[in-house]
């Protein structure tokens, strides 16, 4: 897939980054996000291309760097050679694939990969998901590639502080939210510190879950999905290929919002806390928000 290819449908889907330094929880991310492990258990994706994962059940396939296509096989994912590999295209039924495309890119500062592994996939990108180590967050590294992402990428992007649970006192904690804050002000749509691990554990215990902090993240994730929705439905170009939103093109009438992105008319409350009596067939939940508040 290039830049500007549309679904089937004919509209494309809002593509979004899950980017950040390695071992920042990315991978984590993704199986929070989809609900299963995208890749097999024995997989890394750090040593990977950008992996592209879209909805579907189509077998995956490379596409190299000069755009031709090959078929491969989930067991020979990391014999593929990286450096003349664009990306690697997953396809998977999970929920929140069916109103976004995910792209997980390997580690920024990887020293045995060269950053044009990655660097080559941005102008693909809509969002970003960045994750950056509670123990060590928002490295100077990690500033120097954001530094480079035009502004209507950055208006919809979220910066995550993972492995927060890392971090044993609240003066620690509020300390590092201080200074992330302040450090990356303006650069992020918005910004919440998350520990992965015990949101994918709380599984239906919703105190847990919001403890986690998934719970205020997915929220503001499915509005970022509305948002994009509406902007990806005025131009084939990805936002990073743009300096800001205004050069997106005035919409000649109003987009419609895909049915499993639309909330319901009490979507003030969470689907965790909607009695299953309370959905009807008339009045779906959006899938977005049940894989994200049930993983």
């Amino acid at each position: 897939m290039s830049v500007g290819e549309t679904n089937s449908g004919g509209r494309r889907k809002p593509r979004i980054a899950l980017m950040g330094e390695f071992s920042a929880g990315k991978s984590t991310l993704s199986n929070l996000l989809m609900g299963q492990r995208p890749l097999p258990e024995k997989v890394t994706a750090t040593r990977l291309s950008p992996v592209w994962i879209s909805y579907g059940t189509r077998a995956p396939y490379r596409i190299d760097v000069d755009g031709s296509k090959e078929p491969v096989t989930l067991a020979e994912l990391e014999n593929i050679p990286v450096e003349q590999t664009r990306s690697i295209r997953l396809f998977l039924e999970a929920d929140i694939l069916e109103v976004c495309d995910l792209i997980d890119f390997p580690g920024i500062s990887d020293p045995n990969m060269s950053s044009s592994v990655w660097e080559r996939m941005l102008p693909e990108v809509d969002a970003v998901i960045w994750c950056t180590h509670a123990t060590q967050a928002w490295r100077q590294s990690e500033a120097a590639v954001w530094e480079d992402m035009p502004q209507a990428v950055r208006e919809n992007s979220i910066l995550l502080i993972t492995r927060f649970d890392k971090l044993n006192t609240e003066k620690d904690r509020s300390r590092v939210v201080k200074r992330v804050t302040r450090e990356t002000q303006g650069q992020f749509g918005a910004i919440f510190p998350v520990s992965l691990l015990h949101a994918i554990q709380a599984g239906e215990d919703y105190d847990r879950w919001d403890a986690s902090g998934a719970g205020p993240f997915t929220a503001h994730l499915i509005d970022v999905i509305e948002r994009l929705t509406a902007l990806t439905a005025r131009t084939e170009l990805p936002l990073y290929n743009m300096d800001s939103l205004s050069d997106i093109p005035a919409p000649v009438v109003a987009p419609v919002m895909p049915r499993r992105v639309q909330r319901a008319p009490d979507s003030g409350r969470s689907s965790r806390e909607r009695a299953p009596a309370e959905t009807t067939a008339e009045e779906p939940l959006s899938s977005v928000d049940r894989i994200l508040r049930s993983s």
